[in-house]
């Protein structure tokens, strides 16, 4: 039998928000695939942070490991419930999520240049990961703000995480062309981490939120956990 060829066009689905309440929903195949680029992001790390350990310099390994699972962990949270609230499942939400997964790559790419830089370098040599976070945060962007235009009654919260990711994304920028001191460094980037997780509460609490589903978000955190595990 042919398939008609209506069935076989991936068109552009409107984001009017999931409904919170749908029967059956469960993580998407696409999820799943963006779960194991961070997990070998958070497996590099761990590695590192051993490698440090068995070298008896604790204070780099902590520190570092520390700072990069911010970063992986914190992507794979905005990202998650973004997706339980407004996944279409269409090609645009499927190519800005690959983008996502190009960028945690390239994060975690840079996280043995980094470790490295905390053992008396300068500065910290955070360049590529800074780079891979910002492609996962713009593309981010570029979800929140397709939601924003295609959802009107949740408009203002949308705008309101775009805002906040971009307010921060300047500054891991600006933070990393100044090249400043180790310390001043993790100052500044403390600074960015508050303005990070301001995004999604300041967001949440505009009119009615974002339209989660509270049974995909226990699943998507338990996926991450066991994943995570298994790696380990």
């Amino acid at each position: 039998m042919n398939t008609p060829v209506s069935d076989l066009r991936h068109g552009i689905i409107p984001m009017s928000g999931r409904d919170p309440d749908e029967h059956h929903r469960a993580a998407t195949p696409l999820e799943l695939m963006f779960d194991l680029t961070f997990v070998v992001a958070f497996g590099i790390a761990a590695d590192e942070l051993a490698h440090y350990l068995a070298e008896d310099q604790v204070r780099v390994g902590v520190v570092g490991f520390c700072f990069a699972t911010f970063g992986i962990t914190w992507a794979w949270i905005n990202f998650s419930w973004y997706s339980s609230a407004y996944d279409t499942d269409d090609w645009a939400h499927r190519l800005s999520t690959m983008v996502q997964m190009l960028g945690v790559l390239v994060f975690a790419l840079g996280l043995s240049d980094m470790f490295a830089s905390l053992d008396g370098a300068a500065h910290v040599d955070n360049g590529v990961m800074v780079l891979g976070y910002v492609v996962m945060r713009v593309a981010m962007t570029f979800q929140w703000l397709r939601a924003a235009r295609q959802d009107p009654d949740r408009r203002t919260v949308c705008l309101t995480y775009v805002g906040y990711v971009l307010v921060a994304q300047v500054g891991w920028i600006a933070l990393l062309v100044a090249k400043t001191g180790v310390l001043t460094m993790f100052l500044w980037a403390g600074l960015l981490i508050l303005v990070e997780m301001a995004g999604p509460f300041v967001a949440e609490h505009r009119g009615t939120g974002t339209p989660w589903h509270a049974h995909h978000i226990a699943e998507r955190y338990g996926l991450w956990s066991s994943s995570r595990s298994a790696r380990g």
